[in-house]
């Protein structure tokens, strides 16, 4: 017969469904504590451990055949010049999620992922990968306000953070000082309009702004890691001549003479953490992970103590873990979500590890 003591140990590092589908154990819930989760009714109704995202290929006329060594992906058809990481369409690879869309998951649990202070419900971030062989369109994206004047919900501000860039590799981003709309759409027509774009080289581990309004082209060169507000609005207004739609009056009307668009050196805040990047809608970071480091040590000073984190391998593999659910590989050019009601885990280098973290931040809330 069992001592009680035995018995209650026992039941403490069962494993306990959530309302949301993961697993985790009762000595877990009770070690992060179920008043700094939010949680009522069920003890471990919020708990969501961290998942790996399945990414999803896109084709585009820009794009390459094959994308190895990257991915283990050829065309079928299309060129691929896009790998989704984060969208609503992606499918969740471990975990009791596995096989749902990212975007269904949000729906069901998206105080789960995001934290209780997250002002929206929905997925805030699409990060990709771009593969361009090609020259992109000269295009421009919406700011929020114009977004939802044409019935979207939220416009489009980017980054690019380079994770390899050939000698002479370059992207275009905003107009030249001096340059006038009425002179844009002159050269839109003359087929003239990259003699007003500012040009700039890209070298590799470089990061580049591109707020809504700015005028810009990624050309051949540089694979890219783009991290932007979940909206894939795009109006073009130059296309080489590849006969696909052009939106010049949108795109004019989106288009802002200045902006905050260029390179931003990387600041190392604290050793171990440069950050890339800190903007209204998002926090880039690159984090050294010698050997292995707990997750709480991820989040910088200032930062919430439970929100939605990406962690992306650049290089190399990681592994994460933690008590109460089953490990996830994170190899090269994978990405991994951990909820903002995630349990207690470890990031461990397994070789070359170059860690990427990513965290949705909302205009006016930024760490």
């Amino acid at each position: 017969m069992s001592s009680p003591a035995l018995a209650t140990e026992k039941s403490r590092t069962q494993r306990v469904p959530s309302g949301h589908g993961a697993f985790v154990s009762l000595a877990a819930v009770e070690r992060i504590g179920a008043k700094t989760l939010g949680l009522s009714g069920e003890i471990a109704s919020a708990v969501v451990a961290p998942f790996r995202i399945e990414p999803e290929f896109a084709g585009r006329v820009w794009g390459f055949n094959d994308l190895r060594p990257w991915y283990d992906k050829t065309a079928e058809g299309q060129p691929l010049g896009e790998v989704w990481l984060t969208g609503d369409e992606c499918l969740v690879a471990t975990g009791p999620y596995a096989g749902r869309t990212l975007g269904s998951v949000f729906a069901e649990a998206s105080q789960a992922l995001l934290g209780p202070e997250a002002p929206d419900s929905g997925s805030p971030l699409l990060i990709k990968v771009l593969f361009a062989k090609e020259k992109l369109s000269v295009q421009v994206h919406p700011d929020d306000k114009l977004a939802q004047k044409y019935g979207q919900p939220r416009g489009k501000t980017e980054c690019w953070y380079a994770l390899a860039a050939e000698p002479g590799a370059k992207v275009a981003c905003g107009l030249k000082p001096g340059v006038t709309l009425d002179q844009v759409r002159d050269e839109i027509r003359t087929e003239t309009l990259e003699q007003s774009l500012v040009v700039l080289d890209v070298q590799p581990e470089e990061m580049i702004f591109v707020d809504a309004g700015t005028m810009h082209a990624i050309w051949p060169g540089a694979i890219l890691l783009e991290t932007q507000q979940n909206c894939d609005l795009t109006y073009r207004l130059y296309d080489y001549g590849r006969g696909r739609e052009l939106h010049i009056e949108k795109g004019l009307e989106a288009t802002r003479l200045v902006t905050k668009a260029g390179k931003v050196a990387p600041v190392e805040t604290e050793t171990g953490r440069t950050t890339l990047l800190n903007a209204d809608y998002f926090l880039v970071e690159r984090l050294q992970v010698t050997g292995s480091r707990t997750g709480a040590s991820l989040r910088g000073a200032a930062e919430p103590e439970r929100e939605l984190q990406y962690l992306f391998a650049a290089a190399g593999t990681a592994r994460i873990s933690g008590e109460g659910f089953e490990a996830v590989e994170l190899p090269r050019g994978s990405i991994a979500a951990v909820p903002a009601t995630s349990p207690d885990f470890s990031i461990e280098d397994l070789g070359g590890l170059e860690l990427i973290r990513i965290t949705p931040r909302w205009p006016g809330t930024k760490a």
